[in-house]
């Protein structure tokens, strides 16, 4: 690799990669009320990412299978924060926020394939508690087995119904895995959402699913038509890898946190464990559950103090109304989080699934 190549990477590296955590703790601590004291705690990354960008338009093309993810990597930061900013200059408004945030899994995706090659991108991939866990980077650093990585079925964007997964690279079909079934929040998709989860299963050894919903949101009203595509994908997938049966948890944000109630607690539920976020939960629904399936059902209920469109009194009473229904419920409420998604908690579930916690 040349010289000059090296020095631009060197010099677009930090940059990029301090924009991508600086988009996570925008979208992890967002806060309707508190949205600049947030942005300037973010910090201005993007500024010198915008420096350097250009950079690479000089590079050899020998060089483009780095170059091309870098500036699709760069490019989608930087609109990330042009929105952000407008909505912080006055222009625009909290759609305008979400809309600018769904940049950062764009800018992730195109980053990933580089993981490979470049050890920093490796390293921001990995769960940051682990990063300097020796025999964890050593196996990310091998090559990568058959058939793992990330994959997209039916899952291009604008699509519904379709699923994207990740599989560790380092996968073995010898040990059963467990797996996380990650439902996005409402007019979401799984494409999107799958990057919420992809650091823990790549650096704890999970296989990840982030399904989309076939409507514009997950079947919480009248007929229940994703359920029956959610089980089928989950057997896709079992056929193809070895899933362990009694670690199989589904979870999801908001509208997906809803729907892991609505689907988990039916009878035919494959799901062995039920992670529901910043959810909303009608007693009904405990009610109308099968009482068998409940009796015993580990359940994991995270839910932010600040909760703007689920207030966190709900989450108490889904709290009591399961318990009382014989579930085993965990409940751990977040004093800063709102209606966010608080991927620290990937971990905490993971290691509760594991019965490592």
């Amino acid at each position: 690799m040349s010289e000059s190549v090296v020095d631009d990477i060197v010099a677009v590296l930090p940059p990029l990669l301090q924009s991508l955590e600086a988009l996570g703790f925008v979208a992890r601590h967002l806060h309707p009320p508190d949205f600049d004291r947030v942005m300037q705690a973010a910090g201005e990354p993007d500024r010198a990412l915008l420096e350097v960008r250009g950079q690479m338009t000089e590079w050899p093309e020998e060089f483009s299978g780095i170059r091309t993810p870098l500036e699709a990597a760069s490019d989608a930061a930087l609109a990330a924060f042009d929105g952000l900013r407008a909505v912080q200059n006055g222009h625009g408004d909290l759609v305008s926020v979400f809309r600018a945030l769904r940049y950062s899994p764009r800018a992730q995706e195109a980053l990933y394939p580089l993981s490979e090659k470049l050890p920093p991108v490796s390293q921001f991939f990995t769960e940051p508690s682990l990063r300097e866990d020796a025999a964890l980077a050593e196996k990310l650093a091998g090559p990568a087995s058959a058939g793992t990585g990330i994959i997209h079925v039916n899952n291009e964007p604008g699509s519904r119904g379709g699923y994207s997964m990740y599989v560790p690279e380092y996968y073995t079909p010898d040990l059963r895995w467990p797996l996380v079934m990650a439902l996005h929040g409402g007019s979401g998709n799984g494409r999107g959402f799958l990057w919420s989860w992809l650091r823990e299963a790549r650096s704890l050894g999970a296989i990840l699913i982030a399904p989309t919903a076939i409507g514009s949101t997950w079947a919480l009203m009248g007929d229940d038509t994703d359920s029956p595509n959610l089980w089928r994908i989950l057997e896709e997938v079992r056929t193809r890898w070895n899933v362990d049966p009694a670690r199989m948890l589904m979870t999801g944000m908001s509208d997906g946190g809803t729907f892991c109630y609505v689907s988990g607690l039916d009878a035919a539920s494959p799901f062995t464990h039920l992670a529901p976020v910043s959810a909303t939960f009608h007693p009904l629904m405990a009610e109308m559950a099968d009482a068998q399936r409940l009796q015993g059902l580990p359940i994991h209920i995270v839910h932010g103090k600040l909760d703007w469109m689920f207030p966190v009194q709900v989450a108490h009473q889904t709290q009591q109304a399961l318990s009382a229904a014989r579930a085993e419920v965990i409940y751990r409420e977040l004093d800063d989080l709102s209606h966010t998604y608080p991927r620290e908690m990937n971990v905490a579930m993971l290691h509760w699934m594991n019965g490592t916690s």
